[in-house]
């Protein structure tokens, strides 16, 4: 008798890389026009390649109606295993292209006002200059953003509001704390010669975080740290508001020396309490921990520290 044949399944038809990619686009926009923008090509393009891409593995993909775009069961099943395949594919494409050390592309940076402005700001336009081929977005935010899910390439913030599992370089010189005021007020009011008297006094205070604390008034005394449980009727979230709201005669503020630098050599407002306070930690850039840094990070991070080390 004839041996009888197994009968199974036609094997799927190879899958082209192109429409994977395709696909792991839609899948995250979940819309077609977006995808397509994304890979500079036209809906219908995008279409047919999906539908090629879903005859080859012969398996529907997608729901699709006319107002919207949602995952089959095989589509998230796919989903979940290669867009992680595919991220590493990007990333290692970027560090072979990073490691050529050209300062190149868009760079983004996550930062926080005070050290945008004592730190970037005033050498912003000299480090453009030096690397035409680099785009910087600037994004300042009072609260620590999550540079890795925000797309960042790095963040500025002080040391102890630095986010886990990054990688943390100094930035500029040790930052100290200052009380300040205006001669109007400090002539109505008095100046304070020591931390407790400013209980006696009007202070601007400032919240800090995301859970809205307060930004502590810390000072030394001989070799003792000492903390002013400060009261006033003024309170901002940014130090900027708080350093504007001393230079009007409002009360006494307690800011950055190099961000209230300017202010401080207009006379605007005048030193107090200088014994009692002493410089901390700098600001510190910080990236994901990766074995490559990219070139234009690197670009970046020079300059600045070299900035830095020259006003130190």
């Amino acid at each position: 008798m004839p041996t009888a044949r197994k009968l199974s399944a036609p094997a799927p038809s190879s899958v082209s890389l192109p429409g994977l990619i395709a696909f792991e686009s839609v899948a995250r926009h979940l819309n077609f026009t977006r995808a397509a923008t994304e890979m500079e090509i036209t809906p219908t393009a995008i279409s047919r390649t999906i539908k090629l891409l879903e005859a080859s593995m012969r398996v529907r993909l997608f729901h699709r109606t006319t107002r919207s775009v949602s995952l089959t069961e095989a589509g998230t099943q796919l989903l979940q295993t290669l867009a992680p395949a595919l991220d590493q594919i990007r990333r290692s494409v970027q560090e072979v292209g990073d490691a050529s050390g050209a300062a190149r592309g868009q760079l983004r940076i996550n930062t926080s006002y005070v050290a945008y402005a004592t730190l970037i700001q005033p050498h912003l336009r000299a480090f453009l200059e030096q690397y035409p081929e680099l785009a910087v977005e600037i994004s300042v935010e009072h609260g620590l953003s999550d540079i890795v899910a925000g797309g960042f390439d790095a963040g500025i913030r002080l040391g102890r509001a630095l986010q886990k599992d990054m990688i943390a370089v100094p930035l500029g010189p040790p930052q100290r704390l200052l009380v300040v005021g205006a001669p109007a007020y400090i002539k109505a009011r008095g100046k304070p010669k020591r931390p407790d008297q400013l209980l006696q006094h009007d202070c601007i205070r400032q919240r800090i975080g995301n859970r809205g604390q307060f930004l502590p008034w810390e000072f030394r005394a001989g070799n003792e740290p000492l903390t002013i449980d400060i009261q006033g009727r003024l309170v901002f979230s940014e130090m900027r508001t708080v350093l504007e709201a001393a230079c009007d005669g409002n009360g006494l503020a307690f800011v950055f020396e190099h961000f209230a630098q300017r202010a401080l050599a207009d006379g605007l407002v005048i030193p107090l309490l200088e014994t009692f306070t002493r410089p901390r930690e700098p600001f510190y850039l910080y990236y994901p921990n990766r074995a490559q840094m990219p070139g234009k990070l690197r670009a970046f991070l020079q300059f600045f520290q070299d900035k830095g080390r020259a006003a130190a």
